[in-house]
C-alpha cells in the first residue's frame, strides 16, 4: 500500500468516525433524555438533557470531520483551489461549531465565565459558612 491510499484511507476512516459518533451519540442521546424524563417527570428537564447532549455529540462530529478534512487536504497533490475549498470548510464548520456551542450554553464563550463565576462565588460562600454535616452551626453547640 502506497502512501496516498494510505492517507485516504485514513482520510475516510475520520470521516466514518465522525459520521458513526454523531450517529452512535444520537442514541445515546435519546437514551438519555429518556432515562432523564423518567427521573424527574419533566419533559423539559428530558428535552434540556437532549439538547445538550445531542449538541455536544454533534461537535464532536464536526472536529472529526475538520480533522479528516485537513488529512485529505495535506495528504493530496497541493493546489491553492484545494487549501481555498480546505479553508472554507473548515470556517464553515468552525461557525457550526460556535453557534452550537452558544447553543448549548446558552452564552458566548467569552461571556461564560461572568455568568458563572458569580455563581460559583455564590455557592462556594454558602458552603464556606457551613460544616460537614451542612447545619452551619459547629458541633457541640
Amino acid at each position: 500500500m502506497d502512501a496516498q491510499a494510505l492517507f485516504g484511507a485514513t482520510a475516510t476512516a475520520f470521516e466514518f468516525a465522525g459520521v458513526a459518533a454523531m450517529a452512535i451519540g444520537f442514541v445515546v442521546a435519546i437514551g438519555l433524555a429518556l432515562i432523564a424524563w423518567r427521573r424527574q417527570g419533566s419533559g423539559a428537564a428530558a428535552f434540556r438533557t437532549l439538547r445538550e447532549s445531542f449538541g455536544g455529540v454533534i461537535l464532536l462530529g464536526l472536529e472529526i470531520l475538520v480533522a479528516a478534512d485537513l488529512v485529505r487536504t495535506v495528504t493530496s497533490t497541493p493546489s491553492l483551489t484545494d487549501a481555498f475549498v480546505l479553508g472554507i470548510i473548515v470556517l464553515i464548520r468552525t461557525i457550526l461549531s460556535f453557534s452550537l456551542q452558544i447553543e448549548i450554553d446558552g452564552v458566548a464563550p467569552w461571556r461564560r465565565a461572568l455568568v458563572t463565576g458569580p455563581q460559583m462565588l455564590a455557592r462556594t460562600a454558602r458552603s464556606a459558612g457551613r460544616t460537614p454535616d451542612g447545619t452551619g452551626e459547629a458541633p457541640g453547640v
